[in-house]
């Protein structure tokens, strides 16, 4: 529940913001399950606001692709399908790819550290099998990744990509052996980028964003 104070008029804005923050939250995380209907008498009452932020909330998941409002049924809910997935990871090949190169063209011996000290860091908690320390690690390298190549809007669309499938990602780490080949892919571009050989960390960055995506896709085929 928000404290939405007095007076709607006055927060409403920020409050439809947080509303949606939260439903969008729950969407990309798999608690609030594709087909699932947003009922926003419900979701004002569960969230302590009115109907208005709910609305907004509702308006801005629409425009994302995130739930579809349908005529005398209201807002269902679409999340993130396998189509969608494969979307997203191929598009992510291409730009991180980009990413890639242009990092090891900008690269400063400090950002290099910082990258080698995330590259260790998972290597420890591999050992200490910790995979939630593992997955936040591996999403501090990308976002590194993409602030080094230089460009805010690669690091931009790359950030929203990324965000989108958190939750995918984490079920791919949850495979057996993933982690450790996710760990030694960073490693290598890691190393290309040291090298400064932007030629080689695009594609060995293309490389693992595949690897990536084919297992996330078998693990969904199973689950089938």
């Amino acid at each position: 529940m928000f404290n939405s104070g007095n007076d709607d008029k006055l927060t409403g804005a920020s409050l439809g913001e947080r509303v949606y923050e939260e439903l969008e939250a729950g969407i990309l995380s798999n608690r609030i399950k594709p087909g699932e209907v947003l009922v926003e008498l419900k979701l004002s009452a569960e969230y302590g606001v009115s109907r208005t932020p709910v609305r907004e909330a509702i308006r801005m998941l629409e425009q994302k692709g995130l739930v579809e409002v349908v005529p005398h049924k209201g807002a269902v809910v679409l999340g993130i399908d396998e189509k969608d997935l494969e979307d997203i990871y191929t598009i992510r090949m291409y730009i991180e790819g980009l990413a890639a190169k242009w990092a090891a063209a900008r690269i400063t011996a400090d950002q290099l550290r910082d990258l080698t000290e995330i590259v260790d860091l998972q290597e420890f908690y591999h050992m200490k099998n910790a995979p939630i320390k593992i997955n936040d690690l591996d999403s501090r390298f990308h976002e590194r990744l993409y602030q080094y190549s230089g460009s805010r809007t690669l690091s931009h669309t790359l950030s929203e990509l990324h965000h989108m499938i958190l939750w995918f990602r984490e079920l791919s780490f949850s495979s057996e052996g993933r982690a450790e080949k996710a760990i030694e892919e960073h490693r290598q571009i890691l190393d290309a980028l040291t090298k400064g050989d932007g030629e080689l960390a695009e594609r060995l960055t293309v490389e693992h964003i595949s690897n990536a995506k084919n297992n996330l896709l078998e693990i969904i085929k199973s689950r089938k």
